[in-house]
This record gives C-alpha cells, structure tokens and sequence, in this order.
C-alpha cells in the first residue's frame, strides 16, 4: 500500500494532529494520486487503502511496519522482506510462541487459571525491568554441569532489561541496545529487586548478583544510580588469537577479530554487530561463537553515577543473599571469605554536616531555621581521577576509573563478609540523633522519593533502621558461625574505635531513658550523636580519594562482641520510635505501629562562618528536637521482616495495621501513607497531590505487595490468602473496578480517599513495577517453600519442598475449572522447578496445604528411570543433581 507520510494532506493546518481537517473534504484517491510533500515536517505513516469490498462476516487486517535504518538505501531491502506474503502473520506468531517459550520457566498449573496466567506475565514484566537471564561460555561438559562460581568460564549476561521496564516515563531516557541480546541500563533498586529470585529460576546463577550488587557499595556506604549491563574483555592478547583462529573461517577473519577483542570491553550484541560490519566469517554458529569467546573473557559490572545518593540501594542485599542461601547453604562461607570485590568510585562527595546544614528563612519569612540542602557536590578532583583513564585514541573513559584505588594505583579489594560489615558500621554511624531512624544524609531519601523534601528537613527512616539491623545480625551470624577474622579498610577501624569509644563514654555517663521521651534530644545523646557523626565525617575524608591500602585485621569473637553493643543500640532506638510514635490527622501516635519517618528541627546552632552557593550561612548545630509524621505502610512493612519465629507478634501487628488509617477498608487495600492533612510542603511533592492520588493515601501496589510477602513469609496463611482471595491483590480485583487487565500492575490505584468516586480503585501508570518482584517471591514461597535446600546436623546438604498452597488452588466452584486427579484419586497441582523439572504435588483431600512436609517423592529422570524417596527430605546426591537440574525430568510429591 502507498504511505501517506505529508501530515497537511490529512490534518490541514490543524498543528497539533488531533483532527483530520483536510481529510474531511478529499478521498484516499485523491491522497495517493496527488504529489506529497514531507520538508520542514512532522512526518506520518498512514497506509492508504483507497477501497475493499466486504461481504457479511468477511474482514482484512492491514499491517503496518514501523523501525529504524542504519541508511536510506537500506529501506528497500527491508521492505522487500517485509511484504513478503505471511512474513506478517509468521512474525506474529512468532511473537505469541516466544513470550510462551520466555514464561515456560513459570508454567503453573492450578484451578485458578488467572494465578497461572497472571504469574507468566509476572515473571515476563519482572523480567523486562531487571532482565532475564542467560548463561553463556558452555563451551564443554564442565562447564555445562557448572555455575558461575564454580567454573569462570561461565558467565551471566542479563537481556532485555531497562529503566522502569516501559516506554511510559520519556523523561528516565528509556533505551535498549537494537542488537542481539538487547538490554538496557536500570535503575539501582529495581534492578536490585527484580533480580532478587534470578538464582530460584536459574540456579546456575550461583552468587553471580551478590558479588554484582556488593562491588557497587562505595567507601562512603552509598551506591551510584544506574546499573548497566556486564561487559567483557580478554586482556591476553595470545588468548584473543587464539579464541578468533578457532571460531572464524579464514585468517583475515581471525586477525580482525583479534583486533576486536583486543579493542577493549564489549558486550554480546557489539560484538556480533562488529563482526558483522567488518564482514568476520565464523567457522561455527553465533551461539558456539559467544560462548568460545567470553567463557576467555573476564567479567566486569558496570554502573553510573547518575544524581544523588539514595538511602535505600543497600536494603536489597539481603533479599539477594538470602535467595541464594535458599539454593545454596553450602556455599556461604566460600562466598562471604573467599572472594575479593571492588568498591565503585563515584564523582560525588558528600558533604560533612559543617558545609551543608544551610540557615534560612521559615516559610513565612517571620524567623530561622536549619536546613540540610545540597548534601552532595561533584567532586572536581574525583573527575580529574578518571580523566587519567580517558583512552587518547577513542576518547572513551576505562573501566578501571570506575573503581576505588590504593595512591600506588592499584584497586583496593575487600571479602564481601568485609564490606557488609562497612556498610553496617557506617549506617549505624548514621543513626539520628535519638538513635532512632537513619538519616537522609546523601540528599535524597529511601523507597518513597516522593518525600523528596525529608533530607532537607534533617530527616531520619525506620525502614533503614530495620534493614540495618538485619544486616547487622547477618553479620554477626556469620562471624559466629565460621569463627573467622574479618580484614577491613584501616581508615574504617579508626572510625569504628571512635564509634565504640563515644558509646564507652556515654555508657559511663549513665543516661536512661524516662518514661515519657521527651521531644528534645537529651544532651549525653547529643553528644553521642555528634562525635559519631564526626567520626564517619573524617572517615570519609580520609577514603574521598583513595584508600590507603593499609587492612586492620578484626578477630571474629571482637566483632560480634562490637556488633552485640550496636544491636543493643539500635533495639534501643526502635523501642524509641514506637513509643514516639506516629502524628497526623486522627492519629495521636498510640496505635503501636512503627513509624516510618523522622525529622529534627536544629534548635540551638552557631555559625561557622561558612556559606553555601547561594550565599546563605552555614552552622554546626547545638541542640535538636524530634518531629514526627503520619503513619506509612513501610513502616510495618520493614519491622515484619525483623520479626522471626514469632507468629503472635506478628498477627498482632497484622490487627493493628487493620484498624489504622493506612487501611482502606472500602477496597479493602492497604494504603502507602494515612491521611496527610495539615503536614507542611517541606516533606516533599506528594503534599501537591489529592487525597488518593499518587504517593498522598493511595494504593501503591508495590509497597503492598511487600505487605503481602512478610505475611506469608511469617506464616500467617490465614490471613494472608484472605487478603488475595478477597481482592487486595492481581489477579483477584474486581476487573471493572481496576480498570485495566488482571494481569497488569499499576504503580498505583486511586484509593476511596481520591475525591471522584469513579476513579475510586482505577489502577493507573501500568507498568512493570516492583509489584512483580514481591509476586515472584510470593509465589516461590507458596510452590518451593523458604529454603528448599538445607544443611542437616551433619552439615550433609539435603532437599525440601513444603508448599504452602491453599485449597482453592486445587478445588474451588467459583473458579469454573474442574480440579484434576491423579490416578489414585488425589487432587493436583504442578508448577517448574527451575524453569525445567516439572513438579506435581498430590494432595489426597485437596484441603489447604500450609507447609505439610511430604511423605514421598518419586522422581523421575529423563531416561525414564525414578527414584524413589520416602520421607520429607532428599538425600545429598539426588539433591544436588536436581540443583545442578542435570537429567532430571519430573518430581512426583506425595503427603
């Protein structure tokens, strides 16, 4: 069909392209027969059509191409190949098979055909925003039965991944490569949280997203912005021959690309689209290729910086580590000892206290108060570093600028068990004042960035402080449990002797809290606060450039001992919070439930005879009081987690989290933040949206769902599938209520707050949210359990599967579905193991299965022979063999 590309022919003059004037008073005919003219024009792309008689029933599709040209010359090529007949309905065919073939990994069988379809699509949209993985560099047996800790020929590369995984937000300058293996970069937490079950469904992962994500963490305990897809690169160039003598067809093939791998880092689709460029002939096929290739190749993670430190990047190891613990317990002490990372080295610096607590005018110019404004700045001299590894020929940065060094010039490294230890002693050296919340020091604050204003309010967050806390205790635990010494930075045990020698002093002082807290912060905490604050001041000064190389060596039991003291602390500081409390519209801060956020109102300062850009006065603050906000959901949220083994706790949280303001109980969904009413517009931009809109008391579907996951995580089961069954979650809303398909996440849904009843449960800004990282978690526990596999007493690694699958999975009238049966009568359910082996439980009553440990399992390898297993555990060898998802077909589990 002939395009209409001249936009006047079908618009006029109407410039903003809503109606089409000129089209109104001429034909398609008339169009086609005439010249067009596309200078100084938006261009269209209309497919012209002139007429096409119908008969009744009978219909045409008309298909469109749209795309992207190196050249103009090109395009006719294309097109030839394009209008090819059935080259259309082929591609979409292909198309609907390839989403198929990329889901299979999740395929779920229950009778809620809704939950099966909805975790396909779950897994695929999880997927496009923290990428799928692949393993590549199987280039032999060995390295096929292996995962990527146990040969370094393996490698992971991530596909398909990019910023918030839509094209909806322009502004986050949305990009994926159009190459073979596309991928784009991704913003730090999502990435981080999308990728947190990558080793449940791949397991020949191994620890490959740990080691990622921990050789991001800074010397300064923050993280840059954009994670950005591994690169390789061979540095031997006798390697580099040898890999292109043995994958091209004849020697000027091989010496060009030797030169290609010896230009420097590349990923997958560069280089076949170099070797495709520079016409290299390959003596075996593209997947042979890649793999020969980077299975010679070194790994290297790559980041940006991007703008601002974000206080929650870190908070998302722990779900990595944990997930890898689940397949691999066996592997903990090799990983946290027995590696080495990097720390990233970003161009920015942040500011100790003294240049950015910033004097100014109250919002109604009547008075004073302290603010903490621009937190960080760019660092020149950091800029300067990386200048030295700019490549004279190519203009391009190297990669080595992008990691801390020794001033010999030499990467400093530390074991991952090290650097988590860093970052705990530095958070917890960023406690606020009343040792509560840790503080928003690197200008920008935790998951809801919409309170973009809390830094400047000298703001703290429990949510951190719960993380911290975990962390801490994964520490200790480890320390305890292999009894071995610990090397560190030297310049981080300096700042760790100041920390315990401040907390010395204020044991001696002899400070208790009262009964009732008061808002101003007692003077022994004060005092605490500030030299622990100046001890990680000049901790920082000390590493802003490079790390000395110097290590101080810290036995196990003097680290847990330290670590104890800390957890002391901290508990301290939690007891704190609730006992402040909350404070909002309709909330007098007794409902129990933690708070989320803090702010400290500078009450006593001096000037310091500095000022800030703009010419302002800088102080160094004397005294402090505390100020509080109104309940957010993250508050609970993040306490659940640090609630273990503890079911009665935990249920009672679960109640008061019921009968409080983040509850909507017309929709019966939990809200992100109570009622915001009379909060002033220092706390950020959600003061500007309405009542259920946005980050102001609305849905916000991802901060739900991790809801969701700590109470089937804590076991509450009862409650936990209520709540799905009852609409709280996809794919169990009212569709006409939604407004959008069941198996879409929105970021948000308009809560019964908003003012138009209409709009009242509408899910809006459908994207790949972080909703689908917590769906993923939710399901593994449902179908695999916490920790399928185990260390027993003899420290021999076992298998388990304890489901927690409630009866309408396998029998359930509203569904429309019959349930299915074995052949001795049990009901069924079955879901992939390891996007590979398919398992089937079989339940003889189909009533709710809450983490019933089987009687037996028969499994079933890919010749046909089984093996049968009584009792709730798989032995070692078997165990290991389902891991390593070698031979095995199917699991058959019987209770």
């Amino acid at each position: 069909l002939p395009i209409v590309y001249d936009t006047s022919k079908i618009f006029g003059q109407n410039t903003p392209l809503e109606v089409p004037q000129a089209f109104k008073v001429t034909t398609v005919a008339d169009i086609v027969a005439n010249p067009q003219f596309g200078d100084a024009k938006t261009s269209s792309a209309f497919a012209a059509l002139e007429s096409v008689e119908l008969a009744p029933g009978e219909s045409i599709t008309v298909t469109t191409f749209y795309g992207r040209a190196d050249h103009v010359k090109e395009v006719p090529k294309i097109a030839k190949t394009v209008t090819k007949k059935g080259y259309a309905s082929a591609k979409f065919e292909r198309a609907r098979s390839l989403i198929n073939e990329l889901t299979a990994g999740v395929e779920t069988n229950t009778t809620s055909k809704l939950f099966d379809g909805a975790i396909k699509q779950m897994y695929l949209d999880n997927s496009l925003r923290g990428g799928m993985p692949h393993i590549i560099g199987d280039v032999d047996d060995d390295a096929k039965f292996s995962n990527f800790d146990e040969d370094e020929r393996v490698k992971v590369f991530h596909a398909f991944s990019r910023i918030h995984g839509d094209l909806e937000r322009d502004y986050n300058a949305f990009l994926i490569d159009d190459t073979f293996y596309s991928q784009g970069p991704g913003n730090y937490r999502d990435v981080a949280q999308n990728r947190r079950e990558d080793v449940t469904l791949t397991p020949r992962i191994g620890a490959f997203n740990v080691k990622m994500f921990l050789s991001y963490i800074q010397a300064d305990g923050y993280e840059p912005l954009t994670v950005e897809a591994v690169v390789y690169m061979i540095t031997n160039p006798n390697v580099a021959a040898t890999v292109s003598g043995l994958t091209t067809a004849d020697p000027k093939s091989a010496e060009t690309l030797t030169n290609i791998l010896n230009g420097g880092p590349f990923r997958p689709g560069q280089l076949f689209n170099l070797i495709d460029q520079l016409n290299v002939t390959l003596s075996v096929d593209r997947e042979s290729f890649l793999d020969q290739v980077v299975a010679e190749a070194q790994n290297i993670p790559m980041a940006v910086y991007g703008s601002g430190y974000w206080a929650d990047h870190w908070e998302y190891y722990l779900d990595l580590i944990d997930s890898y613990l689940a397949i691999y317990p066996d592997g903990e002490e090799t990983l946290m000892y027995d590696n080495e990372l990097r720390y990233f080295f970003s161009t920015a610096t942040v500011k100790p206290r003294s240049d950015k607590y910033v004097l100014s005018l109250t919002f109604d110019g009547k008075s004073h108060h302290v603010q903490q404004l621009d937190s960080t700045f760019f660092d020149d001299e950091k800029a300067d570093e990386q200048e030295a590894f700019r490549n004279v020929n190519t203009g391009i940065i190297g990669i080595d600028a992008y990691w801390q060094r020794t001033e010999k010039g030499v990467a400093f490294k530390s074991s991952p068990i090290a650097k988590l230890f860093l970052l705990g002693a530095i958070k917890y050296a960023t406690r606020d004042a009343w040792g509560m919340g840790v503080e928003y020091e690197g200008g920008r604050p935790g998951w809801n960035d919409a309170m973009n204003g809390l830094p400047g309010m000298v703001g703290s967050g429990m949510p951190e402080t719960y993380e911290m806390y975990l962390l801490l205790k994964y520490v200790k635990k480890v320390v305890d449990k292999y009894d071995r010494a610990v090397v560190i930075p030297a310049e981080l045990n300096k700042m760790v002797v100041s920390v315990n020698k401040a907390l010395d002093k204020l044991e001696k002082s002899g400070y208790k809290d009262p009964e009732d807290l008061p808002f101003d912060v007692p003077e022994p905490l004060f005092e605490y606060w500030d030299v622990v604050a100046s001890a990680r001041e000049n901790y920082r000064n000390d590493v802003q450039y490079y790390f000395s190389g110097n290590t101080t060596t810290i036995e196990a039991s003097e680290m847990s001992d330290m670590i104890d003291r800390w957890l002391d602390q901290i508990e301290l500081g939690m007891t704190r919070a609730i006992k402040f409390g909350s404070h909002g519209y309709m909330d007098d801060g007794t409902s129990g439930i933690p708070p989320s956020y803090f702010s400290y109102n500078v009450t006593k300062w001096t000037k310091n005879k500095g000022k800030n850009d703009v010419g302002l006065p800088l102080v160094n603050a004397r005294a402090m009081k505390v100020g509080r906000f109104p309940l957010f959901l993250e508050g609970p949220v993040r306490q659940m987690k640090t609630i273990i083994d503890d079911k009665k706790k935990l249920q009672s949280l679960y109640k008061k989290v019921l009968t409080t303001g983040i509850r909507d109980d017309k929709l019966k969904m939990y809200l992100l933040s109570a009622d915001l009413k009379g909060q002033s517009y220092d706390m950020g931009r959600m003061m500007a949206f309405a009542p259920g809109w946005l980050e102001n008391q609305s849905v916000w579907m991802h901060m739900s769902y991790k809801y969701y996951l700590e109470l089937i995580r804590g076991e509450l089961f009862e409650e936990f599938f209520s709540e799905m069954k009852g609409g709280g979650m996809l794919p169990y809303m009212d569709p006409d209520v939604y407004g959008r398909s069941l198996m879409e996440c929105s970021s948000f849904i308009a809560s019964s707050h908003f003012p138009d009843p209409d709009t009242q449960g509408r899910g809006f800004s459908a994207r790949l949210s972080g909703s689908t990282a917590e769906f993923l978690s939710i399901w593994k526990l449902m179908f695999i359990g916490p920790k399928p596999f185990f260390l027993d007493d003899n420290g021999d690694l076992k298998m388990q599967l304890i489901p927690a699958l409630p009866e309408f999975f396998f029998k359930d009238d509203e569904s429309g579905t019959d349930p299915t049966f074995d052949d001795d009568g049990n009901y069924v359910v079955s879901f992939k193991l390891f996007a590979s082996i398919i398992v089937t439980y079989h339940n003889p009553t189909g009533s709710n299965m809450f983490r019933v440990k089987p009687s037996s399992y028969t499994v079933t390898m890919d010749d046909g022979e089984t093996v049968k297993v009584d009792g709730p555990e798989i032995p070692t060898k078997l165990a290991k063999q389902i891991r390593k998802v070698y031979g095995v077909a199917s699991i058959d589990v019987y209770f």
